[in-house]
């Protein structure tokens, strides 16, 4: 079958959609938010492939894998299996990594296993056992005639007279030795040979390196035979090594027949692939266990008020409302001569450091008074602040103590194994020769764009380029598609908690191409997400490659040059919520740019176009934001100028340092200044200029709740004067209710069957468990008496279920509930329902609804909004709305920062900071700042580059306010 029929889809708020979709092509399936794409693509296509395919298999495989529900449809015919890729963070491990997600780690750890060298950690030299015939081959290439002396070294650095070595050594016949002593080994200080005559005799106490002289011959050819039987000899005394010494100049040729090093004996059992796992006991290092971090008390976070005296607060729980370590302060202060009422960053560092370690062995006379007034002194050393959180830390089995003192915990990186997870011994294994010799660890930490051009430009020979072909070959095609699907910047080593949704996406994306599978239907959520106009060819290019294989590519989209390359594309409309799920137009690109009743048909054939400003507000260089020398992780010492009361977007190539600059540096210090946040800023020397805010709002997409109780009514507060206002109907004043009857969260009000969660969920073994409606409530969430309370004719349970739209002319006559209502239907949200559930939003749809709260607000206009990625999940049509809004706060006078790779929001900024060039190591600078018009002619710029084709006309600048 060459179509995948759809008849009669219902998913939610699709109406009856009848649709055939073109297999082994690819699909975008785009319109406005809300519209009903997810509900097609994801909970109709994909949940029923993958049903299908899971039911193929046996009852007992079924209990290990979740099944979606059974999606509403009549009929689907022509589905392959069918992988879903959407935009969630890949894992919360801090074990996992992008190595270990790719699987690249384990192809990694299997090729180090099979033809990686090791080293003695001590010495640097490779551990490799010779042969006889390879010693002799090696003494034979010295120049002839060379004057050579065979050595056994049987003992190295140890205490002793070692009278009875000498004598067993003489009974076996020899007479000469080489003595070292006073401690190190042969190859430092002076070495002497000695008859067994004229031995001294040694020191007991002293080290001795001693070497039994077991030949002494010239270089020449017909020296092979006696070569061979004296090496063979020194290695049965000396367990294995033997040293060659060049008589003439003392130079030293050390050997071993035993995979050892030959100076120390260092040695290794054969290699194993989980030697080179931070994830097994063998190969993580046994400080940090393979975390590659450790936990300790920051100085910085324990005296978190430096500015503050120690009796003020300096360092919280030790000043005056706490006694018994106050009165050990005051003790300390009479004996050290200090002012307790001083500055903590005032006083000497001598004084601070026995504060925060302790006294050492330095006894204090410390006085105490009881409860009934009586002094007891008692001498004995002070055990310092951090030692004191340390010790109560380990001692405490009380979960709330433990998230108290963790407070003032930080993370380091391991200083046994410098941030890299490994055991010394699997650090000093590598694979190549020469300067090309590489350590696992060092390979995991370059950018994916680095490792990739490594491993095309390793050689190596013999036997061991055999074994390791077909390792690179999947190491090196496995690092490709990571490399173009535009996360070159990556390390193998980066922590997969660390990824955005849209890279642990990508990830997938290319682990799926690596895995080479055909003839399967692929679900995408916005592969786009995160990534700049450039990486976006590679993107297309990746996914037409995994068409290519023979696979179905379904893509939800809104990106133009995506939707423009597709072999077909599906347009859901008309609006959003119930006033969508329909399909307005399909075909290919052409066909739906030309249906008048396509809106993302107008769009991409330029009948409605998102506008620019003619003129744009000029920055005062009197009131700017400025971040002095930010050089957190790849940030190259960056001067940042924020211009206050203007719409700024910060732009740049995916892993440039966007995210450091602005939510690791700039939020975090000015939370820090604001509200004494705990959460460190990324490292930077200074920051100005918060003297024109009294607020800093960071609306990010994490999602607004993780339970189902959570929803939009909640959390943007519109709950609280709905159930006001239904506690003040005559019918609730009758009977006495509060707002509190109305909470499907407390007993009084709620149906105590389902405890307010309208659903039941019923535990299906082999099967996916079952959410049936309460039989009680029938999903109303509420018992009987509180659902008689009416407002307008409708109960509470009927509000919940109205969407922002209708609620909004529902509650017009009430100001507190409709502005509220107001700002969530400004952001583009009219058709989510007051009561959907928060964990069933997009992670753009949250964002909204947080940006919807914050507008709600009183407004000062001296805050600080930073957006990441708001236009996230929006069509062309959401995006002309959504900037409107932003504009709004601008206008107030509030500063709006947004990273956006989005050119049609970028051009309608006043104010464009573009860092690069690259992403990783490459990046971390600012290449261009100023008017989107300055950024576009900007050659370096890659932003300025892609911008220039929409700025045709001239702009004004006008002085803000």
């Amino acid at each position: 079958m060459e179509q995948i029929r759809i008849r009669g889809a219902r998913t939610h708020n699709l109406k009856n959609v009848n649709l055939d979709l073109p297999r082994h092509k690819l699909i975008v399936i785009t319109g406005l938010s809300g519209s009903g794409k997810s509900s097609l693509a994801f909970d109709t296509l994909y949940a029923e492939g993958q049903r299908r395919y899971v039911e193929s298999l046996s009852a007992y495989a079924r209990q290990f894998l979740q099944l979606m529900e059974k999606p509403d449809v009549d009929l689907i015919e022509g589905l392959s299996p069918a992988i879903s890729i959407e935009q969630k963070a890949t894992s919360h491990n801090p074990r996992s990594t992008v190595g270990t997600v790719t699987e690249i780690h384990d192809y990694l750890r299997l090729l180090y296993a099979r033809v990686g060298t090791p080293y003695c950690p001590d010495h640097d030299i490779p551990l490799e056992a010779q042969s006889v015939s390879q010693m002799v081959d090696a003494a034979l290439a010295l120049p002839e005639e060379t004057k050579l002396m065979i050595l056994a070294p049987v003992v190295a650095d140890r205490k002793g007279e070692h009278a009875e070595l000498f004598e067993d050594m003489q009974a076996q016949g020899f007479v000469r030795f080489r003595v070292r002593s006073g401690g190190g080994t042969a190859n430092e200080g002076v070495a002497k040979i000695y008859e067994v005559e004229s031995l001294p005799k040694l020191k007991k106490n002293d080290k001795h390196t001693i070497d039994v002289v077991v030949d002494r011959l010239k270089v020449r050819p017909d020296m092979k035979q006696r070569l061979a039987e004296s090496f063979e000899t020194a290695l049965r005394l000396a367990d294995g090594r033997a040293i060659a010494l060049e008589m003439d100049t003392d130079r030293e040729h050390l050997f071993s027949s035993k995979f050892a090093c030959p100076i120390c004996s260092y040695s290794l059992q054969e290699l194993e692939p989980r030697l080179f796992s931070f994830n097994n006991p063998m190969g993580a290092c046994p400080e940090c266990d393979g975390l590659g971090q450790i936990t300790f008390f920051d100085p910085k976070r324990v005296v978190a008020h430096p500015s503050l005296s120690l009796a003020a607060g300096a360092v919280k729980g030790w000043d005056r409302r706490n006694q018994f370590y106050f009165q050990m302060l005051q003790s300390l202060a009479a004996f050290y001569e200090f002012d307790i009422d001083a500055a903590f960053e005032d006083l000497p560092e001598k004084i601070r450091k026995v504060l925060l370690f302790g006294s050492g062995k330095q006894t204090i006379p410390f006085s105490y008074i009881n409860e009934r007034g009586r002094t007891t002194i008692r001498e004995h050393v002070f055990e310092g602040i951090i030692p004191n959180l340390e010790r109560r830390y380990r001692e405490t089995d009380s979960v709330a103590v433990r998230e108290e003192l963790s407070k003032y915990q930080n993370n380091q990186p391991c200083p046994s194994c410098d941030g890299t997870r490994l055991r010394r011994e699997a650090r000093h294994v590598r694979i190549g020769t020469g300067d090309y010799a590489r350590g696992i660890y060092e390979i995991s930490g370059w950018p994916l764009r680095d490792a990739l051009g490594y491993f095309d430009g390793l050689t190596l020979e013999g036997a061991k380029r055999e074994i390791a072909d077909k390792v690179i070959k999947e190491i090196v095609a496995r690092l490709t598609f990571l490399n173009n699907v535009g996360l070159d910047y990556l390390s193998l080593e980066r922590s997969a908690e660390t990824l955005s949704g849209g890279e642990a996406q990508r990830i997938r994306l290319a682990s799926q191409i690596g895995s080479g599978l055909t003839g399967v239907m692929y679900v995408l959520d916005e592969p786009s997400i995160g990534l700049h106009q450039r990486d976006n060819d590679r993107l297309i290019a990746t996914l037409k490659h995994l068409r290519d294989l023979g696979n179905s590519v379904i893509v939800v989209e809104h990106d133009e040059d995506m939707i423009r390359t597709a072999d077909y594309v599906v347009d859901m409309g008309p609006g959003a919520g119930e006033h969508g799920g329909v399909i307005v137009a399909e075909g290919t690109p052409k066909q739906v740019q030309s249906n008048p009743q396509s809106l993302t048909g107008q769009y991409l054939v330029g009948k409605r176009t998102i506008e620019y400003p003619d003129e744009r507000l000029a920055p005062d260089p009197e009131r700017m934001l400025r971040i002095v020398d930010a050089h957190g992780n790849n940030l190259k010492h960056v001067d940042l100028d924020l211009p206050v009361g203007l719409l700024t977007c910060i732009t740049g190539v995916s892993g440039s340092g966007k995210s450091t600059l602005i939510n690791d540096t700039l939020y975090h210090a000015v939370a820090r200044h604001l509200y004494g946040s705990s959460a460190e800023p990324a490292p930077h020397e200074a920051i100005e200029g918060l003297e024109h805010f009294d607020k800093v709002i960071n609306v990010d997409q994490s999602p607004i709740g993780r339970t189902p109780r959570s929803n939009p009514a909640t959390y943007t507060g519109l709950f609280t004067p709905i159930r006001e206002l239904f506690s003040g109907v005559p019918t609730s004043k009758e009977r006495g209710y509060d707002p509190g009857r109305f909470s499907f969260n407390v007993k009084g009000g709620r149906c105590e069957s389902c405890q307010g969660d309208g659903v039941l969920k019923v535990e299906m073994h082999f099967l996916p468990d079952v959410y049936v409606p309460c039989d009680v409530c029938h999903g109303k969430r509420y018992n009987r008496e509180t659902l008689e309370v009416q407002y307008k004719g409708k109960n509470i349970s009927e509000v919940l279920d109205m969407t922002v739209e209708h609620a909004y002319e529902f509650f017009s006559a009430v100001p507190v509930i409709a502005r509220k209502l107001k700002t969530l239907l400004d952001v583009g949200l009219g058709y989510i329902r007051l009561g959907q559930s928060a964990t069933t939003l997009s992670g753009g749809e949250a964002q909204r609804v947080k940006l919807s709260l914050e507008l709600s607000k009183r407004d000062t206009g001296r805050t600080l909004y930073i957006l990441d990625e708001p236009t996230t999940g929006l069509h062309f049509h959401d995006i002309a709305l959504l900037l409107e809004v932003i504009h709004r706060l601008r206008d107030q006078g509030n500063t709006v920062v947004i990273i956006e790779h989005n050119l049609d929001v970028i051009k309608t900024a006043d104010w464009v900071i573009d860092l690069g060039p690259e992403g990783g190591a490459g990046g971390g600078q600012i290449i261009a700042q100023g008017t989107p018009e300055q950024v576009a002619k900007t050659k370096a710029s890659f932003t300025g580059k892609y911008l220039a084709p929409l700025l045709k006309r001239p702009t004004r600048k006008v002085a803000a306010g």
